[in-house]
């Protein structure tokens, strides 16, 4: 009767250890699904406004805006003159040059740019910035007219981390293994059959940053579950 009974119970114990094993396993995958959906989702958003400009709904000068008003453009809220800005320049905080602070980086780090301006809001009595970096920030009170996201690579802690507008570099994600980075750069005055030359290329051989159409980011997290 002890034999059977250490025999079921070897049994049940190795059915347990397999179930902890599977459950486990799924469970680790799982994870490391939400923190890459996570990643891919913060870089993908501020790389989709990489670039962006400020709509100036009110470009004209009291000179030309006096022009306009005599020649009944004025009179015309549909015929009313806007313009992107093309530059931002620094007004106490750091500039925005589309041209130069769109997206640069390094093979093992990647930096995006756009525009940051306030405006009206129904809920405030004041302009505010609705725009914001990877960390959530700059504060109202920040004069830059950029919004920064600076993502790197720590190999020491395994950690993906973010910063920006002089915040203090953060980890948004951890147990990465590698992070590469790889840009699609656009060269117009190399024509094919099919139009633009399009080359993937890294860091190293981007000869202008502003010709870069697109970022290939490769991200290789770990779990934590033992094998």
């Amino acid at each position: 009767g002890i034999a059977i009974g250490l025999l079921i119970v070897a049994v049940a114990l190795g059915a347990l250890m397999i179930s902890r094993s599977v459950s486990g396993t799924v469970s680790d995958a799982s994870g490391i699904q939400q923190q890459a959906s996570y990643a891919m989702r913060v870089i993908g958003t501020q790389l989709r406004q990489a670039g962006s400009l400020r709509l100036n709904l009110s470009p004209n000068t009291s000179a030309s805006a006096a022009a306009a008003a005599a020649s009944g453009v004025g009179g015309d809220a549909y015929l009313t003159e806007v313009a992107f800005e093309t530059l931002a320049p620094a007004t106490g905080g750091t500039a925005f040059d589309p041209a130069s602070d769109t997206i640069t980086g390094t093979n093992t780090s990647l930096t995006t740019g756009y525009r940051r301006y306030k405006e009206p809001l129904y809920s405030a009595s004041a302009e505010e910035s609705l725009v914001r970096n990877c960390l959530g920030g700059p504060a109202e009170t920040n004069k830059d007219q950029k919004v920064e996201s600076v993502f790197t690579f720590n190999a020491s802690t395994n950690e993906l981390r973010c910063s920006g507008n002089g915040m203090a570099a953060q980890p948004i994600l951890q147990n990465v293994a590698n992070f590469q980075v790889r840009y699609l750069v656009q060269n117009n005055t190399t024509m094919t059959s099919t139009g633009s030359l399009m080359r993937n290329v890294v860091a190293a051989d981007v000869s202008n940053w502003s010709q870069v159409q697109a970022v290939e980011v490769c991200l290789v997290l770990y779990g934590s579950e033992p094998i």
